[in-house]
């Protein structure tokens, strides 16, 4: 779990033609220098979406087995002829074998193929974009009004330079004895995230004006050579230090948009640190991970991701142009393989429940409020809390269980009062216990364990009516310092005091707590969270429970577990909570990916 590091939101927003004016900070004071050592690019879950064809894994991207692609869809065509039944399994191919190269939607045809060439440079890394597609009969050129470094860096992967393109806009000159037709150029529109031209979506539109043509000059080391004001991207490329944080992926790894303190220019900066294109926001796909995008939208009115190519529009003089789509729209295709991947069901309580404005030591909670809370029972007394995470399994910590007592333990689930048990009270059996590996009883680092509970005989799962799991965060970039998270238990008060029945509070998460716990706080696998006053406070509060947050979906996570804590409810002390994010993948691989797998992770 890191949340305690400051969330690092870095991004400025420039387009490639804006220059920083004498009034702009620094650029560099805009990008977030600690996260830039995690060298994120847009394989890294913990701040992007992975791919349909991909799993998150130890917060990397990697390749699916084609097999994991939803089946239905339309068959594609790769460059080496082969035919794959859906968009997903060609990429799912390629990202195992990147040459097998997406050509065309539909059919394979002998002499049907994609082609891209550079004209009228110097070298191969320049000149004026020429293209020809599967079902026209002649190469053309593409327009300079549609093309921006979102497709340069595309275009130049495709032609086999890795770092993308360099800069757009330079001039070449064309043999005078050479006669273009501008009007006839083609447009073109990609996401970003393609690997050959031919994924994106290109038109044809009527017009009597002069087009220009578009060109590029793709990066090479020649090209390339930093300077103190560039930024250097993961992948090696560099890029003016002013556009980095702009919502323009101009590294071609996303490396210049994913530590951002800010953005600058036409861009959205996420919660998490991530700075994409402002039309991305409101466009029916969540695209930050903290799905803020897609709130406060009119639904009447979703702005689309690409202008509608499939009606008329106008161009920069008003004057309506007819657009014929000549390849299909592979990035709608995307999206609806995207749509077809499995969801959880998980953190959202069956019935709604307004939270009390102000919370003052913590108050009585209702049936209902906390569908994940459970108590562990050893023996003639509750000891700990614990977190249910669906099916099976109970999160809770390390220090609550041993794996030799699983047989005392018992389960208790839906309870409110451990006096007076109410009527949706459910109480399991424990067929076994898993502690961390690693965990540390001096130290309370990886103090986290997993519980799983008895079916009932005859029964394929544990079916717990009266409960809902909680989420599992995969990133620890959901959540930042000063968001108000929950927790909730039956610990003593703050005189030693016994409690009986279930009691929560609304607490701050707060970042690096060295200043607190010198010598003693672990920031990727602890967390503190606290009030100002120190009022509520869950030291006091059953170890194992939960520290759950809500995201602006009101979505649920299971942010932290009850860990440690000194001189209980004094401002200068915080409870201390083991960060569940920085253990996705341990829990996932004990439990089952499946079951806590969220957004194709």
């Amino acid at each position: 779990m890191k949340i305690t590091h400051l969330l690092l939101l870095f991004y400025l927003n420039l387009s490639s033609s804006k220059c920083v004016s004498v009034s702009d900070p620094p650029p560099q004071d805009l990008v977030d220098q600690k996260c830039l050592l995690n060298q994120y690019t847009h394989r890294s879950c913990n701040k992007v979406f992975c791919q349909p064809w991909q799993k998150c894994v130890d917060g990397s991207c990697v390749c699916k087995l084609p097999y994991q692609c939803p089946k239905n869809g339309t068959p594609v065509c790769t460059t080496n002829g082969r035919k794959y039944p859906t968009y997903c399994h060609q990429k799912s191919f390629e990202c195992l074998q990147p040459q097998t190269k997406f050509s065309n939607n539909g059919t394979c045809t002998a002499e049907g193929k994609f082609n891209i060439s550079l004209r009228y440079g110097n070298t191969k890394a320049e000149g004026i974009v020429q293209v020809k597609l599967v079902d026209q009969d002649e190469e053309m050129f593409i327009c300079k009004k549609s093309w921006s470094m979102t497709e340069a860096n595309v275009a130049c992967v495709d032609l086999g330079f890795p770092q993308g393109a360099f800069v757009i806009r330079r001039r070449f000159n064309i043999p005078g004895n050479l006669r273009i037709n501008t009007t006839k150029c083609l447009h073109v529109h990609c996401r970003g995230i393609e690997t050959s031209l031919a994924e994106c979506t290109f038109t044809k539109r009527r017009s009597n004006g002069y087009q220009g043509l578009a060109d590029v000059v793709c990066y090479t080391q020649d090209e390339g050579s930093p300077t103190n004001q560039s930024f250097r991207c993961v992948n090696g490329k560099h890029i003016p230090q002013e556009r980095a944080c702009n919502g323009v992926n101009e590294c071609g790894d996303q490396s210049d948009e994913l530590c951002c303190k800010d953005c600058q220019g036409n861009a959205f900066l996420c919660k998490s640190g991530v700075c994409i294109p402002n039309e991305y926001k409101c466009n029916g796909e969540v695209d930050c991970i903290t799905g803020e995008d897609e709130t406060g939208c009119d639904e009447t009115r979703h702005p689309q991701i690409r202008e509608n190519l499939a009606r008329s529009d106008q161009d920069q003089g008003g004057e309506t142009e007819e657009t014929e789509i000549l390849t299909a729209d592979m990035d709608t295709e995307r999206q609806r393989i995207k749509s077809l991947l499995p969801k959880l069901s998980c953190g959202v309580k069956r019935r709604t429940h307004i939270l009390r404005k102000r919370v003052v030591g913590g108050k009585p909670a209702e049936v209902g409020d906390y569908p994940w809370q459970v108590a562990i029972k050893d023996g003639e007394r509750i000891t700990c809390g614990g977190i249910y995470i669906g099916g099976c399994w109970v999160l809770t910590a390390a220090h609550c269980v041993r794996p030799s007592r699983y047989h005392n333990y018992q389960i208790w689930t839906a309870l409110l009062d451990w006096l007076k048990p109410n009527s949706q009270l459910r109480v399991q059996a424990v067929n076994r216990v898993i502690v961390h590996e690693k965990y540390n009883g001096t130290t309370y680092q990886n103090d986290i364990a997993l519980i799983e509970m008895k079916k009932y005989s005859g029964k394929k799962e544990c079916e717990l009516s009266n409960s809902v799991p909680a989420c599992v965060p995969w990133s620890p970039y959901l959540f930042q310092p000063k968001d108000k998270c929950i927790i909730s238990g039956w610990g003593r008060e703050k005189d030693n005091k016994k409690v009986y029945t279930l009691r929560w509070g609304e607490v701050n998460l707060i970042g690096n707590c060295s200043q607190f716990y010198p010598n003693r706080y672990y920031e990727k696998e602890m967390q503190c969270a606290g009030t100002d006053d120190g009022s509520i406070d869950a030291c006091k509060g059953d170890s194992g429970g939960p520290l759950v947050c809500k995201d602006v979906n009101n979505v649920t996570y299971v942010w932290g577990i009850v860990s440690w804590g000194e001189n209980c409810g004094k401002p200068e002390f915080p409870g201390v909570y083991t960060r569940v994010a920085n253990y996705f993948d341990w829990i996932s691989y004990h439990v089952g990916r499946p079951l806590i797998s969220q957004h194709n992770v």
